[in-house]
């Protein structure tokens, strides 16, 4: 067989296997929604005693023996009512945790968002044909923006294939929200809007916001309601660009999302109260389909290292993103590209759908656009100009210092570890994704000395509306191994042991997890009903082994399997002296990004990396050697 044919054969291999993942011709995207289950309530007995048993690596005896106590009475006592309430609450919502889940954890939530709440990633599309160029960043944008615009098209066709474990069909409300979303600040609680409609629903606001330079663009993604080409999208893009070159730098209003909620909400009250211009562009940049961020770094980045690129997504120029926007596009001079998103509004799965449906495109046509290069005749984009006051310049200024001074603190590493992946891993009959967890567990007890409180995502999409359980892989089990890993007395044969033990239990757990049976959204649960109710907090959540195990948000380590795709994003500590840890599984390879704050003594993610990497080798050599 020739090259080409080759070529040929592998496109073809490319497109079906692209049509399978992402395009369904028989199902519509949304259809399964209205006979998904409703969210289960577990039973309170049992989450107890999974609770207890998730606090004793973090306890002394007498430790324990208070906590039992404390729970018991919590069991018999008020717990049992408010338990009851909860019943009751389910009784007459598809999802009691839904809209709670969204204020407590997000829309109440003070400190600045767009460094400590939001995701972002870079984009792999430099592993194949879109290696860093200068030169290149308008070009290539437009190709991605257009494929991006295409998904949306999938989404309001209902053409995007429905996701599925073991042949179940998932929730997909959460695609929703990826376009035409935005959170806009309030003094105490902060709100959601979505604009987002399917074909049968009605029209969707189909105008993109371009930020560039401190500078705010308009334009219409779609012409006779067909969506703009590579080619157009280029000449709408080198327009603003041209603008942004020639023309002083812009005030930079986006940055004002960038800081503390309550002071963003203030703000914004004056900026609404200068003038009704204000009013219309923020209604704009709210509605749009999401924000295109020209930015003038060029953060380096290969296959093997992606650490500038994460640290660029996370905490780059906030004066080219809105951060309450559900999704950023980040475009970079060198031709990357990368993600920054709000995560009230949906999960890093969302994303991962959207950024690895553009990376199988491109691959499939060579980065190339292979399309009409013909321009019809448009429309310039038309340039958004707010009407400031010293006050609100002040107030951008400050903004700015607070990210920057944040940002400047933030340690993120990104590597790829090459030794082996998902295909070994597998061979050895052992789970990637524990593997994986195991391995950080190992990693930072050997580094600290201690146990490390672990929050891991598990889904719960098999329920109408799920979106997350904690799953706590720092168990009993896995802190025994640990200790036996650590001690040169105990036997391969032990240690071997020791950890398919350690396997087993987390496999239970993320099972029970994602089958509604986890414990920590009951536990909050029963806390928010306390708070409505106006009773005091119980002693269960002001116990010291409540927030020793990471309770109330106070996990050590915050992690996530982003999946086994080319996507990999990053997420800030929970807590000042943790660590984030998002991570992709790949045959060959493991992906890692790891962030901690530089100020903090005791934490150093580069050192955590290290010691993953060795917790790798021995873990594969336990068993290899063992069996022999």
């Amino acid at each position: 067989m020739g090259h080409h044919e080759c070529k040929q054969k592998s496109a073809e291999t490319l497109k079906k296997m692209e049509n399978q993942i992402f395009v369904s011709k028989k199902e519509r995207t949304f259809q399964h929604q209205d006979s998904l289950p409703p969210l289960p309530v577990p039973v309170l007995e049992e989450s107890l005693k999974k609770y207890l048993d998730a606090v004793k690596p973090f306890l002394n005896e007498e430790e324990l023996q208070r906590s039992t106590e404390i729970v018991k009475r919590f069991e018999k006592g008020i717990g049992k009512q408010l338990h009851q309430k909860l019943l009751e609450r389910a009784k007459v919502r598809r999802n009691w945790l839904e809209e709670w889940w969204l204020i407590s954890g997000y829309l109440e939530v003070r400190m600045p968002s767009m460094l400590n709440v939001n995701f972002g990633g870079p984009g792999p599309y430099l592993e194949h044909f879109w290696p860093p160029k200068e030169g290149t960043q308008l070009e290539r944008t437009a190709i991605a923006v257009y494929h991006t615009l295409q998904f949306w098209k999938l989404l309001r066709k209902q053409c995007l294939a429905v996701h599925k474990a073991g042949g179940v069909p998932l929730d997909m409300n959460q695609f929703r929200m990826l376009y035409n979303t935005c959170k806009i600040p309030g003094v105490t609680r902060d709100s959601l809007v979505n604009y987002f409609k399917t074909e049968a629903e009605g029209p969707s606001p189909s105008h993109l916001v371009v930020l560039c330079r401190g500078r705010a663009f308009v334009f219409d993604a779609l012409l006779d309601n067909q969506i703009l080409t590579p080619p157009e999208l280029l000449r709408q893009l080198t327009y603003i660009r041209e603008c942004c070159n020639n023309e002083a730098e812009g005030p930079g209003v986006s940055a004002l999302t960038a800081e503390d909620r309550t002071r963003w909400a203030k703000t914004r009250e004056h900026l609404i109260s200068l003038d009704p211009k204000n009013v219309t562009i923020l209604d704009q940049i709210q509605s749009s389909l999401f924000i295109l961020s020209l930015d003038d770094a060029s953060p380096h980045a290969t296959p093997d290292d992606y650490s500038e690129a994460c640290l660029s997504a996370v905490t780059g120029n906030p004066t080219v993103r809105w951060g309450d926007k559900s999704y950023n596009c980040l475009s970079y001079s060198n031709g990357t590209l990368g993600s920054n998103c709000d995560h009230s509004p949906y999960d890093a799965m969302v994303m991962v759908s959207l950024c690895y449906y553009i990376d199988q495109t491109l691959k499939l046509d060579e980065g190339k656009w292979k399309g009409s290069t013909a321009v019809r005749d448009l429309s310039l984009p038309n340039e958004m100009v707010f009407v400031l006051d010293q006050s609100i310049l002040n107030d951008i200024e400050n903004a700015k210092q607070q990210y920057y001074k944040q940002a400047s603190d933030v340690q993120i590493v990104s590597y790829a570890f090459t030794g082996f992946g998902k295909s070994l891993i597998k061979d050895r009959k052992l789970h990637p994704d524990i593997f994986v967890q195991l391995a950080l567990q190992l990693a930072y007890y050997r580094f600290h000395g201690r146990p490390g409180s672990c929050y891991e995502t598990a889904t719960t999409r098999r329920f109408y509306h799920g979106r997350t359980e904690t799953m706590r892989p720092c168990t009993v089990e896995a802190v025994e191994w640990c200790r036996a890993m650590l001690d040169p007395a105990v036997s391969k044969m032990k240690r071997q042991q020791m950890m398919k033990i350690s396997f087993a239990k987390h496999h239970k757990l993320m099972a029970e997890c994602q089958n509604g049976r986890g414990f920590d959204r009951h536990l909050l649960g029963l806390l928010l009903i306390a708070k409505e109710e106006g009773l005091p907090v119980p002693k269960i959540f002001s116990d010291h082994a409540f927030t020793k195990s990471g309770g109330g948000g106070n996990f050590v380590l915050s992690t996530s399997l982003v999946g086994y795709t080319t996507i990999l994003g990053a997420v800030l500590p929970m807590v000042y002296n943790g660590y984030g840890f998002f991570y992709r599984i790949r045959d060959d390879r493991i992906v890692v990004a790891c962030s901690a704050w530089k100020s903090c003594p005791e934490t150093d993610a580069e050192e955590l990396y290290k010691g993953l990497v060795q917790s790798f080798h021995e873990m594969i050599n336990l068993m290899t050697t063992a069996q022999l």
